[in-house]
């Protein structure tokens, strides 16, 4: 039940993230206002949302898990930043092909640090979706700059090094570290932004962005570090890989190579078995 309710969480939370790209293009404003709105909705939507439900602020809960809880919140205010300064200077697909290097850096730092190695299964599965990778990164690499690419294998790293950390502190409030990375980003772009220069088609996109579709993905993806190992958990973020492509690529025309679809393709099917196999293995071994 545990391996269940973590892929159903991660699930849905990389597919919440998929529409990140599309978002941050309609926001239709530079890099540092989008962060700084998406920073700051996302805090204060988080922050009502755990006073309601749990009867606390998020500051009050990051503060109780210690440096744990601080330095989640970072990371998830860096992962946010650099997500978005990726997007802005290279291509979607590039972006969402190289943040699959998360699980990589996830099972190193499970290894180092947690001494959690991961099954063989896990390791087959990565070095599949390696094969994916390289078809779509083939496909679309011609069309990216290096300062974005760059920015994009940043954040893969932060967002594997965060999810290990999430799984070694159980006790983290994933809401409110997620809360705590919002302002973190708001703050550290406010001296480069000014909020009032978004047009009005970008206000929609940034308050989905800020309020709805951010929390709920990363506090979904956080959540599900209870129930898996960070490698597995952040592997679900491969599914991005298509679905972020797919969406840019249906509303604004940025249509990705034909090779680009046959890694997608191959990266899918190796989570989907990869994915069974660890139910079916849970189900034998709570037999």
């Amino acid at each position: 039940m545990n391996h269940r309710r973590g892929t159903l969480l991660a699930l849905a939370g990389v597919t919440a993230l998929s529409f990140d790209a599309l978002l941050v293009r309609l926001a239709l404003a530079d890099s540092a206002v989008v962060i700084f709105w998406r920073g700051l909705l996302m805090a204060v939507a988080l922050t009502l949302v755990l006073r309601i439900w749990r009867g606390r602020w998020s500051w009050q809960a990051v503060r109780e898990a210690g440096a744990p809880g601080w330095l989640t919140s970072v990371g998830f205010g860096l992962s946010l930043i650099l997500f978005v300064l990726a997007i802005m200077n290279t291509r979607a697909a590039n972006v969402v092909v190289i943040l699959t290097a998360a699980p990589l850096f996830a099972a190193l730092f499970s290894g180092i640090f947690l001494r959690e190695w991961v099954p063989a299964r896990t390791w087959v599965a990565m070095a599949l979706c390696g094969v994916g990778i390289v078809l779509v990164f083939g496909g679309s690499v011609g069309f990216g700059g290096w300062l974005g690419d760059l920015f994009a294998l940043c954040a893969a790293m932060v967002t594997g090094g965060n999810l290990t950390i999430l799984r070694r502190s159980p006790g983290v409030d994933r809401m409110a570290a997620v809360a705590g990375g919002g302002l973190f980003a708001c703050l550290v772009v406010l001296p480069f932004a000014d909020p009032l220069a978004v047009p009005l088609a970008g206000v929609v996109a940034l308050a989905v962005m800020g309020l709805v579709q951010m929390p709920l993905a990363l506090g979904l993806m956080g959540e599900a570090t209870r129930y898996l190992p960070s490698a597995e958990v952040s592997l679900f973020l491969l599914v991005e890989t298509v679905l972020g492509t797919f969406w840019v690529w249906a509303v604004l025309g940025e249509e990705p190579p034909g090779m680009t679809l046959l890694g997608g393709g191959l990266l899918l099917t190796t989570l989907a078995v990869h994915s069974w196999i660890g139910l079916r293995n849970q189900r034998r071994s709570g037999a």
